[in-house]
């Protein structure tokens, strides 16, 4: 079952939220953070991102840092600016890009739940990026970024309470410079906050898509501070697998490894028939396309290559990192070796040749998006995909809402 709660979420003044919503902490430079913070005192950067009010240089994971984030949110709530709900909610958090929209459903879940392993991870963590969201929210005493969780869309008693909701006036709608809509509704009927908790509970399961170092980091909290009696629960939002979509995640590498690039097409053509393409996107999975000396081409895997009855290795990323990056190119730890860089599908085919065509890597490799019924197996098995192995789009907005522990 999915147990979720409502919540007494903090959140923007209805007035306040377009100045308010900022993108997430991690895709931004510091540079770019203090150009968007620095013209805008609502901006939530100044809370995921205080270094952005101490001097250049601060450690952005160190203690003062944390400390600077907690006095801005706590300036934040003393000016009005961001105000807690008086009774426990749940929230609808909508995105339209385009033609599609996503929305979740905001809500508590429980940390006994990710701690049994019925929500689902398929990610490691790093031990320095959980430590620092676990000291910011240890100073927060709030969890300002939601885990972002992904269910099976196959209950319709989800899907008629959702909807249900979703006929609620929202309390804001904003449009992002990146032509984003973000829109916030707030639930606060009784009967209806019983039936989404009802109709969730009947859920297998929910899988976390992106957010593995704050649930993470959400446990050891809540560990920590068991004797509070209240810390149990991380704010989430619960999106259906219909609404979403995965991109690439592509990769760029630095050099050939010491191989001239016919030998480096020569050792491919072991295990992968490669041809000239003027596709540069992979059309289906079990595709491949890369960008060396000027050209594109596809990569399609010879017969017994990719193996049928593993969850992990027949992965598109998977086989790429055990047949091409690692005894190829001697890329044997995508996370730690630094000829390599993750350039996220969203920027498209473009600049996979453009970081190519200007000398900043030898090779480019673009890959099919990995599905979401691909994580769920993976999730479902209990393993591990490898790293970047998703990308979603559009990103979610810091700001929107906060959940406080305490």
């Amino acid at each position: 079952m999915a147990e979720i709660r409502p919540f007494c979420g903090v959140r923007p003044l209805d007035s306040l939220a377009a100045r308010m919503i900022a993108p997430p902490y991690d895709v931004l430079s510091e540079d770019e953070a203090r150009a968007i913070a620095g013209p805008n005192p609502y901006s939530f950067l100044h809370i995921t991102r205080p270094e952005v009010d101490l001097d250049t240089g601060v450690d952005a994971h160190g203690p003062l840092a944390h400390a600077k984030a907690r006095e801005n949110l706590n300036e934040f709530r003393r000016q009005g600016w961001m105000q807690q709900d008086e009774a426990p909610c749940f929230y609808l958090y909508s995105q339209t890009m385009g033609s599609r929209t996503q929305t979740a459903l905001m809500a508590a879940c429980s940390v006994a739940e990710y701690d049994g392993d019925e929500i689902k991870r398929h990610e490691l963590t790093r031990p320095d990026k959980e430590q620092d969201r676990v000291d910011n929210m240890q100073a927060l005493d709030a969890q300002p970024g939601l885990v972002f969780l992904a269910y099976r869309d196959t209950s319709a008693a989800v899907r008629d309470a959702v909807k249900l909701a979703g006929a609620i006036t929202p309390a804001w709608s904003v449009t992002t410079d990146d032509g984003v809509c973000h829109t916030l509704t707030v639930i606060d009927d009784a009967n209806l906050v019983e039936q989404l908790a009802g109709a969730f509970s009947g859920l297998d399961a929910l899988y976390i898509a992106d957010g593995h170092h704050r649930s993470a980091a959400a446990s050891r909290v809540s560990a920590a501070r068991e004797a509070a009696g209240n810390s149990g629960w991380f704010l989430a939002g619960l999106f259906p697998d219909s609404e979403l979509e995965v991109l690439a995640y592509n990769r760029v590498v630095r050099d050939l490894n010491g191989h001239t690039p016919k030998r480096f097409m020569e050792m491919l053509g072991e295990n992968f028939v490669v041809t000239a393409t003027s596709t540069p996107r992979p059309q289906r999975r079990g595709r491949w396309t890369m960008y060396l000396m000027g050209q594109w081409f596809e990569l399609s895997a010879k017969a017994g290559v990719v193996p049928s009855d593993d969850p992990v290795g027949r992965l598109d990323v998977a086989v790429l990192q055990d047949r091409v990056l690692g005894p190829l190119l001697g890329i044997d730890n995508p996370r730690t070796d630094t000829r390599i860089a993750f350039v996220g599908g969203i920027r498209g085919h473009k600049a996979l040749s453009k970081r190519v065509d200007r000398g900043d890597a030898m090779v480019a490799f673009h890959l099919y998006p990995t599905g979401l019924d691909q994580l769920f197996d993976v999730a479902d098995a209990g393993l591990l995909m490898p790293p970047k192995s998703t990308w979603f789009e559009p990103k979610l907005r810091g700001g929107v809402l906060l959940h406080a522990i305490d």
